[in-house]
């Protein structure tokens, strides 16, 4: 059985496109290395990421129970906190408040929210995480009234005077994740069409070996 349905290349050839992919070489370049057509490319990265994504949605469908730290980050131009993302006719830019949680030691979960109120986080967070987790977050207000809804093992961070008070509570962790994410995006000139399926590809990606991913990657498409 073909490692892709309805695919014309080999098997062979699929899994040159597989390195490449896991290797973060774009598109284009892909398929100038290798000689395949540039729609082949783009299909076959599209077909590899909706695989990913579904993937993701299943293995982070139970609650999180340990210690959680939760943050936003915001792609595209210049900001309001709390704000609903908008795009603008013309040259004017694309932005979307994401929403992230991180357990320590485990896996980071995205998840794109209207806004950064106490209601669209404790939306995400109720349905996420135990209440039996510890959780770290920062001073925002949005995070505020955890304790009443049932989270009284809730710690934050003053991140206007330091980023850890040298006792575990921080948000390195989560805070790493959009750094990599960002760095990652910004590749790619930023990402408008599919971003969904770019964010849950960055989940997947982080703090994982190009082996371990090619690995991954030809289990999903297997199994599709």
């Amino acid at each position: 059985m073909s490692l892709v349905k309805y695919s014309k290349l080999s098997d062979y050839k699929i899994k040159k496109v597989l390195r490449h992919f896991c290797a973060d070489v774009d598109a284009t370049q892909t398929s100038y290395l290798l000689s395949i057509n540039r729609n082949t490319i783009n299909r076959l990265f599209k077909l590899f990421r909706e695989a990913i994504y579904r993937s993701r949605i299943e293995t982070l469908q139970t609650m999180l129970t340990k210690e959680v730290e939760f943050d936003e980050a915001y792609f595209g131009s210049k900001r309001i906190r709390g704000k609903v993302g908008t795009h603008k006719r013309g040259r004017g830019t694309w932005k979307r408040p994401v929403f992230g949680i991180f357990e320590r030691d485990g896996e980071v979960y995205t998840e794109l929210i209207p806004d950064s109120s106490r209601r669209s986080l404790q939306q995400v967070i109720l349905k996420r995480v135990s209440p039996e987790a510890i959780v770290y977050s920062d001073g925002w207000r949005g995070y505020d009234g955890l304790v009443d809804v049932g989270y009284n093992k809730h710690f934050r961070i003053n991140k206007s005077k330091h980023f850890s008070d040298g006792k575990g509570v921080h948000i390195n962790g989560i805070e790493s994740f959009w750094s990599f994410t960002k760095r990652r995006l910004s590749k790619f000139n930023g990402v408008k069409a599919h971003f969904d399926l770019h964010l849950k590809e960055c989940e997947w990606r982080w703090k994982k070996s190009e082996e371990q991913m090619f690995k991954e990657l030809v289990f999903l498409l297997k199994r599709e």
